[in-house]
């Protein structure tokens, strides 16, 4: 009974295919020499600069970076400098506490500044739905 078990759980459960890859290679490098690869590479990964400086234009493509869906960081980067400057998520807050406790006054001036904070809200959503490459009437 144990023989015909067996089989049955090689049956079942089958391993999945791994990709055939060779190990990785490991190289020390001096810090002077770390140091001059990091100041050559640039914007580049430090194992594609050297698979560039070794293979040249033979050099297999690698995958791309899919993890950051900014399309547009100096955008990205105005919207946050923005945001820091600005008091909003404070104001938007006293007014929300406000509004609970029964204790906000609904005056002409106030409906203006409600108003103008949605305004606001509404451009930077706009501008980081843009930054992240969608449309500004899509979902996020």
């Amino acid at each position: 009974m144990t023989h015909s078990r067996h089989e049955f759980n090689n049956i079942a459960k089958p391993e999945a295919e791994k990709a055939d890859y060779p190990p990785p290679f490991s190289l020390r490098l001096t810090y002077e020499e770390r140091a001059r690869l990091d100041a050559e590479r640039g914007s580049k990964t430090l194992a594609a600069y050297i698979r560039e400086r070794l293979f040249g234009v033979d050099a297999a493509p690698r995958k791309k970076r899919g993890n950051s869906p900014v399309q547009d960081k100096e955008a990205l980067g105005r919207m946050a400098g923005a945001l820091g400057q600005s008091r909003l998520s404070q104001n938007m807050n006293q007014l929300a506490k406000a509004a609970n406790l029964g204790s906000l006054p609904v005056t002409p001036e106030t409906e203006a500044e409600i108003k103008e904070a949605c305004r606001e809200i509404s451009e930077m959503r706009a501008e980081l739905l843009a930054a992240l490459g969608k449309a500004p009437g899509s979902e996020p």
